[in-house]
């Protein structure tokens, strides 16, 4: 674990250090204070840091126990909005040199100054107005996305069975009470049969989250509502975060089903624990085939998984559709190009050989608090015959 997070931290370093090499080998002050300007950066780098260290270590006793909560939504804002514009700019960076270059053969400048001068401006158009476009899409109300699956040999009593999914709320350092009240609201006006929560709805303990994330109880769907952890959920405390969501009414399924008797047909909704608790203890690794344990042959099976990936193990155990968030399909430029070159399912509706999978975007976000070209989504899913 040291490793890694010294791994991780080394590679961030190396990002800011290319990202603000860019300014300062272009802008003339920073050039002749050469020595503060990297300082100023060294100070950037540790504010970056504050909130993503601070939130596991200090910073929620803020919240919690000095009744500070300005303060502590104030450090998350100003650490994880820095954060963002890091990459956007180190992003942006890597455009620009290399569109400079291209400039350069096509058309050599007479004027290397003035060129600079133009990288440089266009830089901090592109990162500022990206970070308050990202923003302001970040905290719209979540977009609600219609999807028809259809479904091979489907019940006709299930013709229209409506299915929403939620996933990826990430309440904690900057996504709040009010927030979490908006998706509540906006999903209990969708006259859903079942909602399924696929994971990811924390950063943070219970003790500091319950008043934030209490909304949730306040969901509404014919035959219930069904939870199931995402990896963040075991960053902090799986067992705690599965028993608060059972108490707000929620059915938690942890490798467990429930059978849902609907107009005389029966249709499974199982769900398994989080992808990266394969190697856990008999309780929480994740197994479709323990999910679906005792279900009649031929019953339909709508799996909620929170990382796509669990999409062979779902196939094995005859899922006809998997729920699953995690993706957030990158959340902004550059990392929504680069997902699909780390998940073969990142977003949408995707056929699995003869199953699907569909992708929820994430109806929040994690970390920076911004979206750039991928808004956040609530998803009614809704069930037809092949």
């Amino acid at each position: 674990m040291g490793i890694r997070f010294a791994v991780v931290l080394g590679i961030f370093a190396l990002i800011n250090i290319y990202a603000f090499s860019r300014i300062i080998t272009r802008w003339q002050w920073a050039k002749e204070h050469m020595a503060l300007a990297w300082m100023i950066v060294a100070f950037i780098f540790l504010i970056e840091l504050l909130a993503p260290i601070g939130d596991r270590m200090f910073l929620p006793r803020l919240k919690s126990e000095m009744g500070l909560t300005w303060l502590f939504i104030a450090v998350n804002w100003v650490s994880y909005t820095a954060f963002g514009m890091v990459t956007l700019l180190a992003a942006y960076g890597v455009i620009t040199d290399v569109g400079a270059i291209i400039w350069r053969f096509i058309a050599p400048p007479t004027d290397t100054v003035d060129m600079e001068r133009r990288v440089l401006l266009t830089l901090g158009v592109l990162t500022v107005g990206s970070t308050v476009l990202g923003i302001g899409q970040a905290h719209a109300e979540p977009s609600v996305k219609e999807v028809k699956v259809p479904v091979k040999d489907l019940p006709e009593q299930l013709e229209g069975f409506r299915i929403v999914q939620v996933s990826d709320l990430h309440v904690g350092p900057t996504i709040g009470r009010r927030f979490a009240q908006t998706v509540v609201n906006r999903v209990n006006t969708l006259d859903a049969d079942i909602v399924a929560l696929t994971g990811d709805f924390a950063d943070g303990h219970v003790k500091d989250l319950r008043n934030d994330i209490s909304p949730l109880a306040e969901l509404k769907a014919r035959h219930g509502v069904y939870y199931v952890t995402g990896n963040h959920e075991y960053y902090w405390d799986a067992p705690g975060w599965i028993d608060e969501f059972e108490r707000m009414g929620a059915k938690p399924l942890i490798n467990a089903h429930e059978l849902l008797s609907v107009n005389g047909a029966e249709i499974a909704v199982g769900g398994v624990s989080d992808y990266s608790t394969r190697h856990y203890g008999a309780l929480h690794a994740s197994s479709a085939k323990r999910a679906f344990d005792g279900v009649p042959s031929g019953t339909k099976k709508i799996m909620l998984a929170h990382q796509p990936n669990s999409y062979a193990d779902a196939y094995a155990a005859g899922v006809d559709l998997q729920l699953s968030g995690h993706t957030h399909a990158g959340q902004y430029f550059p990392f929504s190009l680069l997902i699909p070159f780390f998940q073969k399912y990142y977003k949408g509706l995707n056929r699995h050989k003869d199953m699907w999978v569909y992708v929820n975007t994430g109806t929040g976000y994690w970390g920076p608090p911004m979206r750039v070209g991928v808004p956040s989504e609530i998803t009614l899913l809704t069930l037809h015959r092949a």
